[in-house]
């Protein structure tokens, strides 16, 4: 089952008494967990255990989950690493006693509620175990968000907070945050709160928000090289300085956002389409469609020279040749004229 699906589930009070989130995507587990703790509340406010099956047997686990609470009217109880469940199960110096979980799997008590954790990127479903927890119990797939999903995450999380974002302000956020889902939850929360309910959110007002990025000031530069504005990158070029950038840092990051315009182009004059390209370059499918525009108004030999002019600058602020700032200037001065 989806994670937005066992979310919804929990938050409505539809409640199981076993889970298996499974996943590498710990926002995923962390929210789920949040929410069962939340929503069951009080009722298992003094009864709330937590068990790492690397170190603990199976069947104490159990025997926990099979015993009346004493403070509370139920127990939860978080289980991790349920190693038993990987087509490779760990050494353990202990035996789990898998029998006992089958049987409590066919018939949990009312008053308990069991998850288990396994932030594995798959797990064994060829094992009796494994079937059993998928027929038996609430599967939560917490496996880290796709590429093509991210666009769907952020409209659900902005109309969560009651705002929308224009096309272009969408197109920025995907590429600043990627999937980092905490800190994209955490920086929408943050423009919502600055932009008021029912709001539409444009590209500057996220460009004025977003805490500052190294891809953003790489994705800025590049916009004033390609737009020919010296002014413009020397201005960028200072803020950043002020913001404690290194010139080496900057370097680095033009030198990759042109080395992907080369690759752009040349892979699109063998014939290549623009859905073929995140095949070929592993790159956000942002960061390609900004590439497949900006290399129209680039010559092969041009972004050729530019990289070896990047390579030549690098080398220059190494060696001590020339101070820093200065070699930088000069970088984006034969970036710009022609």
């Amino acid at each position: 089952m989806s994670y937005m699906k066992v979310l919804k589930e929990i938050k409505e009070g539809n409640i199981a008494n076993t889970y298996l989130f499974h996943g590498t995507e710990d926002y995923f587990v962390e929210e789920l967990k949040k929410q069962l703790i939340k929503k069951l509340g009080r009722d298992v406010e003094s009864e709330t255990h937590f068990y790492d099956l690397a170190e603990t047997p199976i069947q104490e686990v159990i025997m926990n989950a099979e015993t009346l609470p004493f403070f509370s009217d139920k127990k939860l109880i978080f289980a991790y690493n349920p190693v038993f469940l990987k087509a490779k199960p760990d050494k353990l110096t202990f035996i789990h006693d898998i029998f006992k979980l089958e049987d409590f799997l066919l018939n949990p008590p009312p008053y308990s509620h069991i998850v288990f954790i396994a932030n594995y990127e798959k797990i064994d479903g060829r094992k009796k175990i494994s079937k059993l927890i998928n027929k038996h119990t609430t599967v939560a797939d917490c496996s880290p968000i796709r590429d093509y999903d991210l666009k769907k995450w952020i409209n659900m999380l902005a109309k969560e907070n009651a705002i929308r974002f224009t096309p272009d302000a969408l197109d920025l956020i995907q590429v600043e945050l990627s999937t980092n889902l905490a800190l994209l939850e955490n920086e929408i929360k943050k423009i919502a709160t600055y932009t008021g309910k029912n709001s539409e959110v444009s590209k500057e007002t996220v460009r004025q928000l977003l805490s500052v990025s190294s891809t953003q000031s790489a994705l800025e530069l590049v916009d004033a090289v390609l737009s020919r504005s010296l002014k413009d990158a020397i201005h960028i070029a200072k803020d950043l300085e002020k913001a404690n950038e290194e010139p080496i840092a900057l370097i680095a990051l033009l030198a990759y956002q042109f080395r992907i315009l080369l690759q752009v182009k040349l892979l699109i004059q063998t014939g290549l389409r623009e859905n073929e390209l995140q095949k070929q370059i592993k790159a956000h499918p942002y960061v390609i469609k900004l590439a497949v525009q900006r290399s129209k108004r680039f010559s092969v030999n041009r972004l050729e020279y530019i990289i070896n002019e990047i390579a030549e600058t690098d080398a220059v602020i190494k060696s001590g040749r020339m101070e820093k700032s200065i070699a930088f200037e000069l970088l984006l001065y034969n970036m710009i004229e022609e």
